[in-house]
C-alpha cells in the first residue's frame, strides 16, 4: 500500500510534498495509518489530537497513545482538551455535531497561527460510501451524492481512494498498533448501522462495490460540473444584484426548461429547507415570503427578492437634538445646517422653518396609518398611498425612514418633504437638512 500511496500523492496531490501539513489524529486505525504512510513518504507534518472527554479513561488513553506515537516517530504533536457536552448544551447541538465543530475550528485556528498549508484527515473509501448512503436516506440533492471532496480549500483527504480493509491489512503487515473506539461497534448512530449492517450485505452482493461506487461518484461529479456550467449561464440572465439585495426575475425563471431545478441550484446555499414553499412563491401574491435561518425570500411583483435577515428592529428610533450637526441612519447620513437663504431643493435636501420644530426630532421607520402633507400639494396623504404611487417595492417600504417632529412627519427621507414645515415669508430661522449616502 505504501507504493500505491506514494504514487497517489505524486499523481494527484503533488502539492503535499512541499507543504507544511497538519494531520488530524484520533489514535484509530485510519489516522494512525495515514501518519505512518506520511512518515514513510517523507512528508513534512505535525499531529493534532482532540480529547473530547466523552469516554472517561478511554479518552485519556487515546491521548497518551498519540503522544507516544509522536515521540516514536519524532514528530511534533498538539493536543487540545474540550468539554464537549457543555459546548453541545450551550450551542444546542448533538454531541457528534459539537465535536465536529470544535475539532475543525481548532484545526483552522492551529493552521492560521502556525502557518500550516494543509490539514489532512484520514477519511477513506468506506467513509465516502457511508456518507453517500446517509445523504441518500435523507433525500439530498445531487450535492450530497457527489461524495466527500478529496480537496476542499486547505482540507485534504489523501486516503479517500483506499478502503478500510486495505488500511487494516497494511497496519497488520507492518505491526502498526492503533486504538479501538468501543462506540464504533454500537449501532446507535446511523453511520455505524450502515457500516456494520448494510454495507457488509452490499459487499456480499457485489465484491467490487467500492470500485464501482468510485466510478459512480466520478460520473455524478461530471454531471455536477455540467449543472454548474448551466446554472452559471442562467444566473447571468435571471439574477441581478443591487447592493445586498439579490433579485430573481420570475418570468425569466418560468421560461426555463426546469424552473424548480434551477431555482434550487440558485438558492441552495442560503439555508432554505421548505422547498415547496420556495417554489410556490413564483405563483404567490406579492408580500408572501419564506425564511431560512439567515435569509428571507420575498415575492414582490415580478421578482423574488433575497435579503439577509436584519437584526435591527423596525421599532427602533433615533433622536436628534437641536445642536446635532450629523446623524447616521440605516440609509445614510443626515446633515443639519442653519442657513440664511433657500437654494434649489431636491429629493435629498429640504429646507424647513426651524421655529416650527419640536425637539428632540425622531427618525423612525414608517407605521401603519402614517400620513403627511406632501410639499407643494394641498391636503394630506397616507404614506401607504404615497408609496404605491411612487411604485415602492415591499423592501423599499420596509427600509423607508421618516424624520418627525413629535408625531408629525417632516420628511420622508430622501424623497418628499411636508408642507406644514415649509419656509414662508414669516420664517425667521431656516434649517437645511441634507441626506447623503
Amino acid at each position: 500500500m505504501l507504493k500505491a500511496f506514494k504514487n497517489h500523492i505524486n499523481e494527484n496531490l503533488p502539492f503535499l510534498k512541499e507543504g507544511k501539513l497538519l494531520i488530524a489524529i484520533s489514535g484509530g486505525l485510519d489516522s494512525v495509518v495515514l501518519t505512518h504512510l506520511s512518515k514513510q513518504a517523507k512528508l513534512h507534518f505535525s499531529l493534532a489530537h482532540c480529547n473530547f472527554n466523552l469516554r472517561n479513561e478511554a479518552s485519556n488513553a487515546d491521548e497518551d497513545f498519540v503522544m507516544h506515537l509522536a515521540e516514536d516517530l519524532d514528530v511534533e504533536v498538539f493536543v487540545q482538551n474540550f468539554d464537549t457536552e457543555a459546548y453541545a448544551k450551550t450551542h444546542k447541538l448533538s454531541t457528534q455535531m459539537a465535536a465536529r465543530e470544535l475539532r475543525y475550528d481548532w484545526f483552522e485556528e492551529l493552521s492560521e497561527q502556525l502557518k500550516f498549508d494543509y490539514i489532512l484527515t484520514a477519511h477513506h473509501a468506506d467513509d465516502n460510501l457511508e456518507t453517500f448512503l446517509i445523504n441518500l436516506t435523507r433525500g439530498t440533492g445531487l450535492e450530497g451524492l457527489t461524495g466527500i471532496p478529496q480537496v476542499n480549500k486547505k482540507l485534504v483527504r489523501p486516503l479517500l481512494s483506499f478502503s478500510r480493509e486495505a488500511l487494516e491489512t497494511y497496519a497488520k503487515a507492518n505491526n502498526i498498533a492503533w486504538r479501538e473506539d468501543a462506540t464504533n461497534a454500537s449501532t446507535k448512530y446511523l453511520r455505524n448501522k450502515l457500516r456494520h449492517e448494510v454495507i457488509p450485505k452490499l459487499k456480499e452482493v457485489n465484491t467490487e462495490l467500492l470500485s464501482n461506487f468510485e466510478k459512480t461518484i466520478n460520473h455524478l461529479q461530471d454531471s455536477k460540473s455540467l449543472i454548474v456550467d448551466a446554472v452559471s449561464k442562467v444566473q447571468n440572465e435571471v439574477v441581478s444584484e443591487e447592493g445586498d439585495l439579490i433579485k430573481f426575475h420570475i418570468a425569466k425563471l418560468q421560461q426555463l426548461s426546469n424552473t424548480k431545478a434551477y431555482l434550487y441550484e440558485l438558492l441552495k446555499d442560503f439555508g432554505f429547507t421548505q422547498w415547496k414553499d420556495v417554489y410556490d412563491l413564483l405563483e404567490a401574491q406579492s408580500g408572501k415570503q419564506v425564511f431560512s435561518k439567515e435569509f428571507r425570500l420575498l415575492k414582490d411583483r415580478e421578482y423574488l427578492l433575497l435579503t439577509r435577515i436584519s437584526s435591527e428592529e423596525n421599532t427602533n428610533t433615533i433622536q436628534v437634538s437641536e445642536n446635532t450637526k450629523k446623524t447616521e441612519t440605516t440609509l445614510g447620513d443626515l446633515l443639519f445646517e442653519e442657513v440664511e437663504t433657500i437654494t434649489e431643493t431636491s429629493p435629498n435636501c429640504i429646507f424647513v422653518d426651524k421655529d416650527l420644530l419640536k425637539y428632540p426630532l425622531t427618525i423612525r421607520h414608517c407605521k401603519k396609518g402614517d400620513y403627511f402633507y406632501p410639499f407643494g400639494m394641498q391636503g394630506k396623504k397616507k404614506l401607504s398611498k404615497f408609496f404605491k404611487d411612487e411604485k415602492y417595492s415591499l423592501l423599499e417600504k420596509e427600509k423607508a425612514l421618516v424624520l418627525c417632529s413629535e408625531e408629525n412627519i417632516i420628511w420622508i427621507i430622501n424623497k418628499r418633504g411636508d408642507n406644514r414645515y415649509k419656509v414662508t415669508d414669516k420664517t425667521n430661522s431656516i434649517l437645511k437638512i441634507t441626506f447623503q449616502k
